[in-house]
């Protein structure tokens, strides 16, 4: 059972308002530190320069979307091991299964609501307390 505020994570959409929406969805279920980046190539070179334990991550983004951040995320070993979220307004199956594929740790479709995003980290980490 980890402890939310033991839990460091990353948030990648390129909207600011859905990165502060994810935030404060977090914030309320006990998540303390945070990063954030508005794309894909940032997230990875935050990842990089600072691991977190999750990163949830839209799909749909420029210049790296969330199915290659998910692959570089997946072929770099000090990063290989981290829970991934990613974060989609589309139930695509093909975009599941790719996902899948690369090592995708769970799914949110938006819109969410904060007890769907507490079932979806859970699902990956257990019980948060």
């Amino acid at each position: 059972m980890p402890s939310a505020a033991a839990l460091k994570v990353l948030i990648v959409d390129d909207q600011q308002s859905m990165r502060l929406l994810i935030r404060g969805g977090l914030q309320q279920l006990g998540f303390r530190e945070f990063d954030e980046a508005p794309d894909g190539e940032a997230g990875l070179r935050s990842l990089i320069a600072s691991p977190v334990q999750l990163v949830i991550s839209d799909f749909n983004m420029p210049k790296l979307d969330g199915l290659g951040l998910l692959r570089a995320v997946r072929v770099h070993p000090p990063t290989a091991k981290i829970a991934y979220i990613m974060l989609t307004g589309r139930g695509d199956a093909e975009l599941v299964q790719r996902a899948v594929q690369f090592g995708v740790n769970n799914f949110l479709v938006k819109p969410f609501t904060v007890a769907t995003l507490r079932e979806k980290i859970e699902a990956v980490f257990g019980t948060l307390t």
